[in-house]
């Protein structure tokens, strides 16, 4: 209003409204082009998402059609001039004139913004710095020359070829032109050639009413507004050709090349068996930079990422303490839709009363095939910066690192599971060799064994070891648990019977250089508890076999009840001994516990040593035992057989009893059938 009653006070209506001093006219004209184009400045970024060809719509059909505006009051301006009611001097040529140099200037405000979304789309900050550089360099020449400073023509032609140069240089970082289909990147073309056509109208209006006799108007002006529409012109032109010919695909493939790269790299990483926190690191870092956000973080989910929960976030420019304040108010406010974009935080439910340093927020969960790994954060200083394209690219990237890692995970499951299985196969190996393969030979008994682990490696163990004056010590044992621990204490439980039952020099007589089986017993429990887990312990049963007298000794540390057959009583009976496991009690007062029990044979009665594996093994419905009793009535039946043949007479009634169900313990069978004929004494 001012600049419109400035001018009417230099085009006749002094009497009413004085006549302004010419200075008002400039300093009014340059308030309002600056406040107009501050105003634009400070608005929401006018291109939302990839709507490159409906931003270009909208500014043909709003501000574009203010040139159609612009010819029809310069016609209605000329019809007017030829009717002798109006003077040279019209008050209407002035008003016209004024209103089509608001309309100019708004069109021009609207489509320089609208210009620069679309430079700085995708842009990195360096080329945002240099645009705001240029604004500052145009609009002041543009506003000094208004003010009527103007330079000599050494300096004011370089500065104004500088500006125009800088302003193709800018003009040629259109990555969006990429962006384009076919059929888009030609609307475009069309769309830009309606904005131009609109640039040069006004221009070609302001060329023609320079010289009008009608206006009364600073020379200065005259040179702004040509001055201005020139640029717009000029940089129009340049962005039409831009699209025209695609010049940024280069840019755009590179960009896309980098972030190909970067997945590979991180792809590589993973593959190269880095940890988990520094594939995570790599994963922060490379999203960063595929996007260009100015801070990040990344919140993992202990549980299931193999992080220490105190290292669950990882932090790009940002600090620990700024994620968390964040990261409190979020957690507030869900975005509608599952929305991931946030255009300015400050606008944000739960942030109206701040003024956050990074106004864009992009939030993307890390998915798995089963569960989230966690959360991934983008920030950058400037709002409306992110877009849906980011959102796609980061989604295709995250996606496929997450698989990357899941497959890795997978391959080192894989890997440790082979090395358990090479593990337990050389255990196995171990094991195997401590099983005596060589049975003792006599022709006082006959001996025959089996054995079998629930897992590759199992706790049961046997042994038999020759002593002197025609003794032999036959050892049978379980360790609690199974698999490696258990067939480590096994080999221990070996290696202690092959140690105490040596010789002992010290003893005065004969019978006394040999451990009876309750010492036995007791000595191992002292050695045992030095390695032996308070949780673990063992049971067993030794016997001391003297076939020379026709009879044997033996104790009972916890172990299954011994099964025998008396041939003169023809009677199957179990020995109802006591005893404690070894490690239960863990000190000296043990050997009370456990007691020798003497028992004379006969030839044809057979002892059946045993684990609980074989009484306890599951048939029927899944919940029957074999039990002692269905194992006594196998023996009633047997029992005249050889010790071979009883054997796998019993172990056939076992697997029919359990066929269809797996071993869920380890077995072990001993079978030795005292001879009837037995060889003459030696003298």
């Amino acid at each position: 209003m001012l600049l419109l009653l400035s001018a009417l006070s230099h085009a006749g209506a002094g009497v009413s409204l004085g006549v302004w001093p010419q200075w008002t006219t400039q300093l009014t004209q340059a308030l309002f082009v600056l406040g107009v184009f501050l105003y634009y400045r400070y608005q929401s970024s006018p291109l939302q998402g990839q709507f490159f060809v409906r931003l270009l719509q909208r500014l043909l059909t709003g501000p574009g059609l203010l040139a159609l505006a612009c010819v029809g009051l310069h016609l209605l301006e000329v019809a007017a001039q030829s009717q002798p009611t109006f003077s040279r001097n019209s008050l209407l040529f002035t008003g016209i004139y004024t209103l089509n140099l608001g309309l100019f200037v708004i069109f021009l405000a609207r489509v320089n913004y609208a210009w620069r979304a679309l430079v700085l789309f995708r842009s990195s900050a360096s080329l945002q710095k240099q645009w705001t550089l240029f604004e500052v360099l145009l609009g002041s020449t543009l506003l000094f020359r208004l003010v009527g400073v103007d330079p000599p023509g050494f300096i004011g032609v370089p500065i104004v070829v500088g500006l125009g140069l800088f302003g193709v240089y800018l003009s040629g970082h259109q990555k969006w032109v990429a962006y384009l289909n076919q059929r888009a990147k030609w609307r475009a073309v069309l769309l830009q050639s309606g904005l131009l056509l609109g640039v040069l109208i006004f221009v070609q209006y302001f060329r023609l009413t320079q010289v009008a006799p009608q206006l009364i108007a600073p020379e200065p002006q005259y040179a702004f507004l040509l001055l201005m529409a020139f640029f717009s012109a000029f940089y129009a032109l340049i962005g039409l050709l831009v699209t025209f010919f695609n010049l940024p695909v280069s840019d755009v493939v590179e960009q896309r090349r980098n972030e190909i790269l970067r997945l590979q790299r991180l792809t590589q990483i993973i593959q190269r068996g880095q940890t988990s926190g520094e594939v995570y690191r790599i994963l922060l870092e490379s999203a960063a930079q595929t996007v260009q956000a100015d801070a990040a973080w990344l919140d993992l989910d202990p549980s299931h990422t193999s992080v220490d929960p105190a290292q669950s976030t990882l932090c790009l420019n940002f600090s620990p303490q700024q994620a968390h304040d964040l990261r409190q108010r979020l957690a507030g406010y869900d975005l509608p839709d599952g929305e991931l974009i946030t255009n300015d935080l400050n606008l944000r439910p739960g942030f109206e009363d701040t003024t956050q340093q990074y106004r864009s927020l992009l939030q993307l969960p890390l998915r798995g095939l089963h569960f989230n790994y966690g959360m991934l954060y983008l920030l950058k200083l400037e709002p409306h910066t992110f877009h849906h394209e980011d959102l796609s690219i980061l989604q295709t990237f995250t996606g496929q690192a997450v698989l990357s890692i899941e497959n890795l995970e997978l391959v080192q499951t894989s890997l440790a599971n082979q090395r358990t299985q090479e593990e337990l196969k050389i255990a196995s190996q171990v094991q195997d060799s401590l099983i005596p393969k060589n049975l003792p030979t006599d022709n006082w008994f006959d001996i025959s064994s089996h054995s079998l682990a629930a897992k590759e490696v199992g706790g049961d163990f046997y042994d038999f070891l020759h002593l002197p004056g025609r003794r032999l010590a036959v050892i049978i044992g379980d360790v609690s648990g199974k698999g490696v621990t258990a067939a480590f204490h096994m080999a221990q439980m070996k290696g202690i019977f092959h140690s105490l039952m040596q010789e002992n020099p010290l003893a005065k007589n004969e019978r006394d250089k040999f451990p009876v089986p309750s010492k036995f017993m007791a000595q191992a429990n002292t050695a045992l508890i030095h390695c032996l887990e308070k949780s673990s312990f063992i049971t067993s049963s030794l016997y001391i076999i003297d076939y020379e007298q026709g009879g044997f000794v033996f104790a009972r540390a916890g172990h299954c009840h011994t099964l025998y057959y008396h041939a003169m009583r023809e009677e199957v009976f179990y020995f109802e001994s006591q005893g404690l496991g070894l490690g239960i009690i863990r000190n000296d007062t043990y050997e009370k516990h456990i007691k020798n029990q003497f028992y004379d044979y006969s030839p044809g009665d057979v002892m059946v040593i045993y684990t609980d594996g074989i009484v306890e093994a599951r048939g029927g419905n899944g919940t029957d035992e074999y039990g002692e009793d269905r194992l006594k009535l196998r023996l009633e039946e047997s029992y005249f057989q050889e010790a071979d043949d009883i054997k796998n007479y019993i172990l056939d009634d076992l697997n029919g009893f359990t066929a269809g169900y797996p071993i869920h313990d380890d077995q072990t069978l001993l079978v030795i059938k005292f001879k009837s004929a037995q060889p003459p004494l030696l003298a």
